[in-house]
C-alpha cells in the first residue's frame, strides 16, 4: 500500500535532479570533451539536453528581506513567453526572475495560471522568439519508459540526468509519475523528458526514504492549465513590501517599497537627474499646513526628501538634504532649465548617513524649512500653489523614509529643561568624566604613551556604549511591556490590534504604530462601502475575504512560515503575508469594526475565526483565504495534532491568549533558530503577562543557563521548588538546581 504523500516525500524549495554535468564552459557547456568513453544511451541523454538547454531556464524568487530566497528550474512551453514551473518555485506574491542559459534575463510580468493542489504554474515574459518543448500526449506515459530530466540540482545550473518510470501512482489524491532519479533542491519545475524530448512531467518533489526516488507531475495537468488560465498581473500579485495605493503613487520610476512603517527607495527615476516622486494621496490643508518626514541617505551626494504644492508631475517644490546641504528648490517642468535653486544651507544640524527630521511650513506668501528642530531657511516665494506632498529622490541614491506627518502644525514637542537636566545627570552616572582640555600639552610630551593610553580609553567608552545601549533597550521593552500589560488589563475592551502592534514595537523600536493602527480603520471604511448593514453576518464575513485575499492579495506564507515577520503585524500589513493567528487577528478586527462579532479560535497547531448563527459556529480559515470550514474538518485539525479531541472543546480565545500565543510563536522561532538572547526577551514578556506560569518559569531558568546567567537561573528554580507547581518535575528541578 502506497502511504500517504506526507509519509513518501519532502516538498523542495526547488526541485529536479541531475547528476551528472553542470555547466563549465560556453564552448562546451556540458563538459563532454574532457568527460571519459560513456555509452551510447549517456550520450544520446546529453546530446538531448545539450538541444533542449535553450528552452531550460533558471527561475529565482525574492523574499522578504529583498534578497533571493529560493531558486529553481521552469521550461519554455510557447514561443511567445510562457514557461512552466512547479508552484512552490514561485512562492506566493515574490517579485520572480527568469533566466536563460544564454545569460539573458526576464522580469515576470504576469502569472498566466497557477494552481497550488496541482503545484503547478505558467509565467509569462515579454519574448517573441522562444524555443518551446513539445509536450506529450494524453496516454503515451508508460512505466519502464526512459526518461531524461534537466534542472538546477543545488546550484549546478543546467545539469541533466537520466533514469527511468517506476510507475503511475495515486498519492493523497494527486496523480503522480514516479521516477528513479535522484531529485535534490533547485529541480523543482524542471522538465521530465523522453529520449525525443517530449515533456511528460513537471519534476517537484523528492523521496523521504531512499535517494534515488522522485516525483513528477504529469503533463496533463499543466495543459488543463493552459486550456483555462486564471491570470494575474504582477501589479496584483506582488504584495512584498508594495506601496498602498490608497496612500502612496509612484511616479517616475524608481523602485518604491514598504517595509516596518519605513518607505524605501532604489534606482534612479526616468525624471530629469534620476528624479523620481512618490505623492501622498491624502486631502491637503488649507494653507498654512506643515509636512515633515525623517529620511537617511545611503549616499550624501544624491539627493532625496519632501516635495510639496506638487501637481503629481513635473511642477513642485522640494526640501531636501544634497552633498551634504539643505536645499530649497522649485521645479516648473521636466528638464534642468525649468529648475530653480531657492536656496541651499550648509547647516550643522545635518547628520550626514544618519536619520534627519525636515519638515516644511507653506503659508499663504511664504516657505519656512526646519532641520532637526533648527529653522534653516524662509523666503517669500508664492510661484506654485495648489497641490499635493509627497517624497522626492535623485540620481542614484538609496533612502530610507520614516513618520512622514502631514498636519495643520507638526511642530516638535518641547521636552523641559529641568527634565533633560535631570536626565543627563542619570546618564552621566554611566560614563566617566572626560579628559580635561588643558591636558592637550601633556598628552603630546609622550605621544607613543598617549596614543597606547587613547587607545585603551577607546575600548573602555565601546564597552560603555554597548552597556549604554543595552540599558537603552531594556528601558523600551520594559516601556512597551507595561503599555500591553495596561491594555490587557481591560479585558473584552482591550485594543487587539495595539496589542498586536505593542508585540511588534517590543523588537522594532522605529514603528510607528499609529500608521497601522489607521491603516486597519481605512480597509474597514472600505469593506463598510461594500456592504449593506442589513446584510447577514454570513455575507459581510465573505466581505471581509473577499477584500482581504481577492481584492487586495493577502494569504497565508507556505514558503516562509517560520520568519518572524509573520508575527509582526505591520509587516503582514506591509507584505500581506501571514501565519494564521496574524490573519485572524486582521480579521477580527476588521470584523469588528463592521459590527460583526468574530471570535478566535486556537485550535491545536492552527488558529481560526467563527461567527455564531443560530446558535451554531461557523468557522472560518483566514490562512486559506477565508475559507468556510466544517466542524468535521475542524475535529480533524484537533485529530491531527491530538489524536483525540473536538473543535467543540475549546473556548473563544480573549485576547491575553492570543497576544500570549503570538508571543509564544516569537519565542519558538528563535530558540530553534539558537537566538538565545531574543528567546530570553519573549519568556520575560510573557511571565510579565503571567507572573505564576511554571512553563515560562522553567523556560527562563534554561536560557539563563544557555546564556551563562546561572544566579537568574536559580531564582526561578527556587520559584519553582518553592511553589511546588501542578505538571512540573520537582524532583528533575532540584537535580538542576544542585548543580548551578
Amino acid at each position: 500500500m502506497v502511504r500517504s504523500l506526507e509519509h513518501i516525500i519532502v516538498i523542495l524549495f526547488l526541485t529536479c535532479p541531475l547528476i551528472c554535468f553542470a555547466q563549465n564552459e560556453a564552448e562546451d557547456p556540458f563538459g563532454l570533451n574532457e568527460l571519459p568513453a560513456i555509452n551510447a544511451e549517456d550520450k544520446a541523454a546529453e546530446l538531448l539536453a545539450k538541444d533542449k538547454r535553450p528552452s531550460i531556464v533558471v527561475i529565482t524568487q525574492e523574499g522578504r528581506d529583498g534578497k533571493i530566497s529560493g531558486t529553481g528550474t521552469g521550461f519554455v512551453i510557447s514561443k511567445d513567453g510562457l514557461i512552466a514551473t512547479c508552484a512552490h518555485v514561485i512562492g506566493e506574491s515574490r517579485p520572480i526572475t527568469i533566466r536563460f542559459a544564454d545569460g539573458k534575463e526576464y522580469e515576470v510580468n504576469e502569472i498566466f495560471a497557477w494552481d497550488r493542489k496541482l503545484d503547478l504554474a505558467i509565467l509569462k515574459i515579454e519574448e517573441k522568439d522562444l524555443i518551446a518543448l513539445d509536450l506529450a500526449k494524453a496516454g503515451t506515459t508508460k512505466q519502464g519508459a526512459e526518461v531524461i530530466a534537466i534542472g538546477n540540482p543545488q546550484g549546478l545550473e543546467f545539469s541533466v540526468v537520466r533514469g527511468i518510470i517506476s510507475g503511475l501512482r495515486e498519492i493523497d489524491e494527486s496523480s503522480l509519475i514516479q521516477i528513479a532519479i535522484p531529485i535534490e533542491p533547485g529541480n523543482s519545475g524542471g522538465p521530465l523528458m523522453d529520449t525525443k524530448g517530449n515533456v511528460h512531467g513537471i519534476l517537484n518533489m523528492k523521496s523521504a526514504i531512499t535517494e534515488n526516488l522522485g516525483f513528477a507531475i504529469p503533463v496533463q495537468g499543466l495543459m488543463r492549465l493552459l486550456e483555462k488560465p486564471n491570470k494575474i498581473a504582477m501589479k496584483n500579485w506582488l504584495t512584498i513590501g508594495q506601496l498602498n495605493p490608497a496612500i502612496w503613487q509612484p511616479v517616475m520610476g524608481a523602485n518604491w517599497k514598504q517595509r516596518a512603517g519605513k518607505v524605501l527607495v532604489t534606482k534612479p527615476g526616468n525624471g530629469f537627474g534620476g528624479r523620481s516622486l512618490c505623492i501622498f494621496q491624502k486631502e491637503i490643508p488649507e494653507i498654512p499646513y506643515e509636512v515633515k518626514v525623517e529620511v537617511k541617505l545611503n549616499d550624501q551626494s544624491g539627493a532625496a526628501g519632501l516635495i510639496f504644492e506638487s501637481d503629481g508631475k513635473n511642477k513642485h517644490y522640494g526640501f531636501y538634504p544634497s552633498e551634504g546641504n539643505i536645499r530649497l528648490t522649485r521645479f516648473e517642468g521636466p528638464d534642468v532649465l525649468s529648475w530653480s535653486i531657492l536656496d541651499q544651507i550648509s547647516s550643522q544640524s545635518y547628520r550626514p548617513g544618519e536619520w534627519n527630521r525636515i519638515r516644511i511650513r507653506v503659508e499663504e506668501k511664504k516657505i519656512i524649512g526646519y532641520l532637526n528642530g533648527e529653522k534653516v531657511c524662509e523666503l517669500n516665494d508664492t510661484v506654485l500653489r495648489g497641490g499635493k506632498v509627497g517624497l522626492a529622490k535623485f540620481r542614484s541614491t538609496e533612502a530610507e523614509f520614516k513618520h512622514f506627518e502631514l498636519g495643520k502644525d507638526l511642530s516638535p514637542k518641547i521636552t523641559p529643561n529641568e527634565t533633560i537636566q535631570e536626565l543627563t545627570q542619570q546618564i552621566d552616572l554611566l560614563i566617566q568624566n572626560p579628559i580635561n582640555g588643558g591636558a592637550m600639552t601633556q598628552l603630546k610630551s609622550d605621544v607613543d604613551a598617549s596614543k597606547s593610553l587613547l587607545k585603551s580609553k577607546i575600548k573602555e567608552l565601546e564597552r560603555t556604549a554597548t552597556s549604554l545601549k543595552r540599558i537603552h533597550d531594556q528601558v523600551h521593552r520594559e516601556h512597551i511591556t507595561a503599555k500591553l500589560i495596561n491594555e490587557l488589563s481591560k479585558g473584552t475592551k482591550s485594543d487587539l490590534t495595539l496589542c498586536a502592534l505593542l508585540i511588534a514595537q517590543h523588537d522594532n523600536q522605529e514603528l510607528d504604530i499609529k500608521t497601522y493602527h489607521s491603516e486597519i480603520n481605512r480597509m474597514a471604511t472600505d469593506i463598510k462601502a461594500l456592504i449593506n448593514p442589513n446584510d447577514s453576518k454570513e455575507m459581510k464575513v465573505n466581505a471581509i475575504s473577499k477584500y482581504l485575499f481577492e481584492d487586495n492579495g493577502y494569504h497565508g506564507s507556505r514558503t516562509d512560515y517560520y520568519n518572524r515577520s509573520n508575527s509582526y503585524l505591520n509587516e503582514v500589513i506591509d507584505d500581506r503575508e501571514g501565519i494564521p493567528i496574524t490573519l485572524s487577528v486582521i480579521f477580527i478586527e476588521l470584523a469588528s469594526r463592521i459590527n460583526v462579532e468574530l471570535y478566535g479560535l486556537g485550535l491545536p497547531g492552527h488558529f481560526v475565526v467563527f461567527y455564531k448563527e443560530q446558535g451554531k459556529r461557523k468557522i472560518v480559515d483566514p490562512f486559506n483565504n477565508g475559507k468556510h470550514i466544517s466542524t468535521e474538518e475542524a475535529d480533524q485539525i484537533v485529530k491531527d495534532q491530538l489524536e483525540t479531541g473536538k473543535s467543540s472543546e475549546y473556548e473563544p480565545a480573549d485576547s491575553l491568549s492570543i497576544v500570549k500565543r503570538m508571543i509564544y510563536n516569537l519565542k519558538g522561532i528563535t530558540i530553534d533558530n539558537k537566538e538565545y538572547e531574543d528567546a530570553l526577551n519573549y519568556v520575560n514578556l510573557l511571565i510579565e503577562i503571567d507572573p505564576n506560569d511554571p512553563q515560562e518559569r522553567l523556560s527562563r531558568a534554561i536560557l539563563n543557563i544557555q546564556n551563562k546567567q546561572e544566579q537568574n537561573a536559580k531564582s526561578d528554580l527556587e520559584w519553582l521548588l518553592n511553589t511546588k507547581p501542578e505538571g512540573i518535575h520537582l524532583q528533575r528541578i532540584q537535580e538542576l538546581y544542585n548543580r548551578l
